[in-house]
């Protein structure tokens, strides 16, 4: 493709491009349902949904909550809003009643698409428990006293719900919507127009909406896709959820920026990947480092073909060399890279280069992307620290978030005067310029690739009766890397046990964030200032649980 992508552009010009010199090249894929689509094929979708959401009455800036895993339609949504100047807002599939409400309160989401459902929860009833007066009143004229500002629920299939519009009826409204009025509406929009918001949780315990522009992730796409040398040739399975930047940017903006096949997965399935590899001779693969063991563990693994791969990211947590090692060698994937980053930085900030040699694949997570700047900084001081030295990883450039959404004294904790992101993460970087994390400034856990906030599970666990106090910290897994550890202080005469803690988790907030790890502790290891020491917490657990799995 031409240096196009390279300038100011919206992702709706991104596509166009793509449409334009490739038309016949396959688009989009789904290998367990026969779904294919080339790019003119998907183009035209994208528009007719694109008209169909202006004939509902979506304006420019107006965000759209998709609650959904991988299903087809995700991606023509996708490029759909950012056509007409909306703003497209994941939402964590694993979302459940007490998350999404917070989502929809805090972002003011005027309109939230849906799906029927992912593992035991049901979307459909949840939506409705939240929102009652949706079966009874007109369809795109919502009034709720709780949400405010929603005003359109649609379901993101073909079935039909009380007050909900189905995906054909909003492609069959799109004949309302007149070419002039969808050109006009394009025309008026600007690069640096917000398109993408991802809530990310902070320190506060509170998830906070991060603000990404069409210049942001249309260009970060665009250089993970040239840093594993994608060509219109290739063709990219992507199991990771699209509701994280992993899908929607490292997959999809960096598939479609070079006009390359997006083989898309539902749901992660080790046998399901190994068959679209196989199947549609994919030359990249995605994955955080538990997808990748559970493929070579698996015991059909020696049955399928991946001779056709070469490239890929594996990203989220850090990656055992030893996987990687296989990765390379069984899976064929010699030009694999690792990503760093956050969605607060569109969001790679750092990435490694096909030709790295594997030493630097394992034991860092690569240099800087083109455009961005990194530095490492005294966490007290914020002075620059020489190469060699351990501090916070900070970066600037065309990637940093535009903010998080009306949250002004966040934004500013996050982005200092001179335009410097502040990751709270724990780095060196040599003088090559190779980065290394080391630790966590925050106390983030990283399960499997979920980043997880202790505070906010400490502010719910707060709420449970006979809870004094609460600390919550990474607890080793030789499976998912970490796992939440609660460290539970319990009020006087009450008495609880560990299954008690998870039953009242259940349901209510992510499986994921529920304390797969509960002990009860008369005291916390304390600093002389009075601070729980988070990290003698993680140290005692491997004596409290010697059963880690």
């Amino acid at each position: 493709m031409s240096a196009y992508h390279l300038k100011e552009a919206t992702l709706g010009q991104l596509l166009d491009q793509a449409i334009s010199e490739y038309p016949e090249n396959d688009a989009v894929i789904y290998v367990d349902r026969d779904f294919r689509l080339n790019y003119r094929e998907f183009g035209e979708l994208v528009d007719r949904l694109a008209k169909g959401l202006m004939a509902m009455g979506l304006t420019r800036g107006e965000k759209v909550a998709v609650w959904a895993t991988n299903v087809p339609y995700w991606v023509a949504l996708q490029f759909a809003t950012a056509k007409i100047g909306a703003v497209l807002l994941t939402v964590n599939t694993n979302y459940k009643t007490s998350e999404l409400a917070y989502l929809l309160q805090q972002s003011e989401a005027e309109n939230l698409f849906v799906i029927d459902g992912f593992r035991d929860t049901d979307y459909v009833q949840t939506v409705y428990d939240l929102v009652p007066e949706l079966k009874t009143q007109e369809r795109g004229y919502l009034d709720t006293p709780e949400f405010p500002a929603l005003k359109r629920v649609a379901f993101l299939g073909q079935e039909k719900h009380r007050g909900m519009y189905s995906i054909p009826e909003i492609l069959a409204l799109s004949v309302m919507t007149d070419d002039d009025a969808y050109q006009e509406r394009q025309a008026s929009l600007d690069p640096h127009d917000v398109v993408n918001m991802q809530y990310t949780s902070g320190t506060t315990g509170f998830p906070k909406g991060v603000m990404l522009t069409h210049h942001n992730i249309a260009k970060n796409g665009f250089w993970i896709g040239e840093n594993q040398r994608f060509t219109p040739a290739d063709r990219v399975c992507i199991p990771v959820p699209l509701f994280h930047c992993f899908g929607c940017v490292l997959g999809v903006l960096a598939a479609v920026s070079h006009a390359a096949a997006m083989v898309l997965l539902e749901s992660f399935e080790p046998v399901d990947v190994m068959a679209s590899v196989e199947e549609e001779r994919c030359t990249a693969l995605y994955g955080v480092p538990t997808m990748f063991i559970a493929v070579l563990q698996h015991k059909l693994f020696g049955k399928f073909n991946f001779s056709s791969l070469r490239t890929g990211i594996m990203a989220g947590s850090p990656c055992p060399i030893e996987v990687m090692k296989q990765v390379i060698e069984r899976m064929n994937m010699r030009e694999i890279t690792i990503c760093y980053g956050l969605t607060e930085a569109s969001p790679v900030i750092t990435q490694t280069r096909v030709e790295d040699e594997i030493r630097l694949r394992v034991e860092s997570v690569g240099r800087a992307m083109p455009e961005i700047e990194v530095k490492i900084v005294d966490p007290e001081t914020g002075d620059t620290l020489p190469s060699g030295s351990q501090g916070e990883v900070c970066c600037r450039g065309y990637n940093v978030m535009k903010g998080y959404y009306n949250m002004p004294e966040a934004t500013a904790q996050a982005i200092d005067e001179d335009g410097w992101l502040h990751s709270g993460d724990l780095g060196v970087m040599d003088e090559n310029g190779y980065l290394s994390i080391t630790g966590r400034h925050k106390d983030m856990i990283i399960r499997g690739g979920e980043n997880i906030y202790p505070r906010e599970i400490e502010e719910f666990l707060f709420q449970m009766a006979g809870i004094a106090d609460v600390q919550v910290a990474g607890v080793p897994s030789p499976k998912y890397g970490e796992e939440v550890g609660a460290f539970v202080k319990l009020k006087e005469e009450f008495s609880l046990a560990a299954e008690d803690v998870r039953d009242f988790c259940r349901g209510k907030i992510s499986h994921y964030k529920i304390p797969r790890y509960v002990a009860f502790v008369e005291d916390y290891p304390m600093t002389a200032s009075g601070k729980v020491q988070k990290y003698k917490l993680r140290d005692m657990s491997v004596a409290l649980f010697p059963d880690r799995r």
